[in-house]
Order: C-alpha cells, then sequence, then structure tokens
C-alpha cells in the first residue's frame, strides 16, 4: 500500500529550511495546478520562472520519454549528443562561443565567479581578485554565491564568508565608481533584481558599468537565471539592454522544469578553464541536454517571446483595475513577465500575507522582499487563466484588506 502523505509530514521529516504552503500540488496541466483535495489554483509562479511552456506540455513530454529510453547519464568522462545540440544552438543565439552546463543557477553563478578570479589571476596576478556586487541581490545559496548576493540575512548565519567581495547600490553609478578598481577582477549583476523586488536595471546604468569594467579590465557578469529565456521579451535581458557581457548565467526556465544550468561566455576567456579546473556530476546530463533544447525550439517555432508582451499588459491591467478598486499597491514594475506589484505605506510588510489569502483563494504567487507580491507566469498561459487567477487575486486582497 501506498503511504498515504500529509503537509504536516513535511514539518516532520524535512530540515526546515523552508515553509510551503499548506496544500500539496499532485497534478498539473498549463498554468493551472490542482492539489489532493482537488482544489484547482492559477500558478502566476511557474515554479519561480522555472516552467516557462506551463505544466505537462506534451511535447517536453514526449521528449523527456524518447530520451529516458536511450540514454540517462554518462558522467563528465564522456560527452553526448543532446548536450552538444544544446550547446551550439545557445551559442548560435547568443554572444557567446563557448559553453559549460552544471545543475541550477547558483552552480552557474558559482562557475562564473571561479572563471573571472582565474582569468584575472593569470593575466594579472592573484592580487586582481575583487569581485563587485550589489545590495539586494540574490546570486544562490552556496558559499560563493550567498556572499555576493546583497541580503545579509541570508548570509549572515554562515559567517566567516569568502572575502574581497563588495557591494554597491543598484542603480547608482557613483556608488560603483566609488568602489571599483584595478583589484577588481568582476562585477556580477542582474538586470532585473528579482528576489530584491524586481527591480529592472537603467539602460545607462548599465552601460556604464560596462564601460567601467573594460577601463579596469573586469569582467562583466550578468546573472540572467531569472531574466533568460524569453522572461523580459527577449531571450536574454541583455538583449534588451543593449549590453554585452562577458559571461552569461543561466538556468530556471532553460530547461522548462527540469534542473539544468549554464555558463555561457566568450572563447578567449573559456580556454583559461583548463581540464579539471572545473566540474559537475550531473552537469551536462543527456536528460537536460534534451528538454531544454525542446524548450528552446518551442519558444521559437510557436513565437512564445513575442506573446510576452500582451500578457504582460494584461496582467498590468488587471493589477491596476485591482489598485483603482483598493488603493494596495505604490507601483507596478518589472519587464515581460518578471512583474512586482509594490505594496503602498499602509500595507507594508504584508507580501506575505496577501501570499497566504491567495492561495486560499486558488491562486499561486510569490513574494519579492516583504512589499513586494511577485509574478512570473508561464510565457504561453492563457489569457482565459489570467483572468480567473487575478479575479482570485482580487478577492484575496479584499479579504487581507478587510481582515487588516
Amino acid at each position: 500500500m501506498s503511504l498515504k502523505i500529509l503537509r504536516q509530514d513535511f514539518d516532520n521529516w524535512m530540515i526546515p529550511v523552508y515553509n510551503p504552503a499548506k496544500f500539496i500540488p499532485v497534478y498539473a496541466k498549463g498554468s493551472t495546478v490542482w492539489d489532493q483535495n482537488g482544489k484547482d489554483y492559477i500558478d502566476f509562479t511557474s515554479g519561480v520562472a522555472v516552467n516557462v511552456l506551463g505544466h505537462a506540455h506534451p511535447l517536453l513530454q514526449q521528449t523527456l520519454r524518447k530520451q529516458a529510453a536511450n540514454l540517462w547519464h554518462v558522467g563528465n568522462g564522456y560527452t553526448n549528443e543532446p548536450i552538444l545540440r544544446l550547446a551550439k544552438k545557445l551559442i548560435d543565439s547568443t554572444f557567446a562561443d563557448k559553453v559549460f552546463f552544471c545543475n541550477s543557477g547558483a552552480e552557474a553563478n558559482e562557475a562564473a565567479m571561479k572563471l573571472a578570479r582565474k582569468v584575472a589571476r593569470d593575466r594579472f596576478g592573484k592580487n586582481k581578485n575583487n569581485i563587485l556586487a550589489f545590495d539586494n541581490s540574490f546570486h544562490g545559496r552556496t558559499f560563493f554565491t550567498v556572499a555576493a548576493g546583497g541580503k545579509y540575512e541570508y548570509a549572515k548565519h554562515f559567517e566567516p564568508l569568502p572575502k574581497e567581495i563588495q557591494h554597491a547600490s543598484f542603480n547608482d553609478i557613483a556608488s560603483v565608481i566609488s568602489l571599483i578598481n584595478k583589484y577588481t577582477c568582476a562585477v556580477i549583476i542582474e538586470p532585473i533584481q528579482g528576489e530584491g523586488g524586481v527591480i529592472p536595471a537603467k539602460i545607462a546604468f548599465l552601460k556604464k558599468i560596462r564601460e567601467l569594467c573594460n577601463k579596469y579590465n573586469a569582467l562583466l557578469i550578468f546573472d540572467e537565471i531569472q531574466t533568460g529565456i524569453g522572461r523580459t521579451g527577449q531571450l536574454y535581458a541583455y538583449m534588451y539592454y543593449g549590453v554585452i557581457p562577458d559571461i552569461l548565467t543561466s538556468a530556471k526556465g532553460l530547461g522548462g522544469g527540469f534542473p539544468i544550468g549554464a555558463v555561457l561566455t566568450t572563447n578567449e576567456l573559456a580556454l583559461t578553464m583548463t581540464v579539471g579546473t572545473h566540474g559537475s556530476t550531473y552537469g551536462g546530463n543527456p536528460l537536460a541536454g534534451a528538454l531544454a533544447t525542446k524548450v528552446l525550439e518551442l519558444i521559437k517555432k510557436d513565437k512564445i517571446i513575442e506573446g510576452v508582451a500582451q500578457r504582460h499588459a494584461w496582467i498590468v491591467n488587471y493589477l491596476n483595475k485591482i489598485n483603482r478598486e483598493l488603493n494596495i499597491f505604490k507601483k507596478i514594475r518589472g519587464l515581460g513577465l518578471l512583474i512586482g506589484a509594490v505594496l503602498n505605506k499602509n500595507f507594508e510588510n504584508q507580501a506575505n500575507q496577501i501570499n497566504i489569502s491567495a492561495a486560499n483563494y486558488g491562486v499561486m504567487t510569490l513574494v519579492a522582499s516583504s512589499n513586494v507580491i511577485r509574478f512570473t507566469p508561464a510565457l504561453n498561459i492563457s489569457k482565459k487563466e489570467i483572468n480567473i487567477g487575478m479575479k482570485r487575486f482580487a478577492n484575496a486582497c479584499k479579504f487581507v484588506i478587510k481582515n487588516k
């Protein structure tokens, strides 16, 4: 007999680094999810910007079954056809000449910063090792990436952290100028801060950072874990900004739900990483390669990215309508389908409460700081699902207001 699973089992059996919702999803299709009791939810999270083609896409299922019947895993002592096809597709679609594959965004950022440190050490000596990051940023949960992240509450429990990492103020070029110098080996930045509150970088800000990196022989790393794979209305956000990084990290949506991370860079920089300098047991496995390749094919074939702007408008129009009635948001910001609804001062620190209420009303949302509700739906979410979900979200906001 199969073990009956309850939500309270999480509290009993799991290391408590999460506090998941009080329901357990068991089935999903498109942008609709059903729980153990058959209740349905409109999913405005897509697994935190992961399921870019929604849940259970039939062609992704077909791809997984086909690859699983042939080759699952061989380890990094061998290569495989699916991962090489994916590498070529990414190279043909971006500025990059070379790719490294891993399993997650944190691993990709870790590898990117290791690459930057090695390039600087090889070219300029061991003292050029400073990494400039930004307040309120998020780059992962490994020691190196949590130190680069600008959220002290995520890092304070694990000190001492890796050294030679400084933090400038986001969108404040004077702050960058005051910190960058000849010892800076890299600047790592999210084109849009996701966890930090869905804050887009100003175009002039990124362009000036590019100039400063050139001046000080520092590498520019774009963390596009959340903004990549069509999320902003371009395949990668750097294309929207017109600023080309030296290194780009990708994950989340790349696999459409299957774990994969990638580091994209140029020939010149890639050749610094010789055999044995880095690796990953699961990175570049055939299952991930096949699925990510199919995701990129479908996004292009079905013109998914071309529909992002329209869906952005539908969601923002609904949020503005809710705000006209309830006066709950200070502003709506973001690009494409990475949208943040910033709560006004009367509802400060209520983001999580609204998130819980949304789940009770049958809609899944995210928070990005205590004052921002974040929406990262599938890029192909239907207008019907948006309509249903936004009506439910409005009712959830009304409930919070009523019981404030």
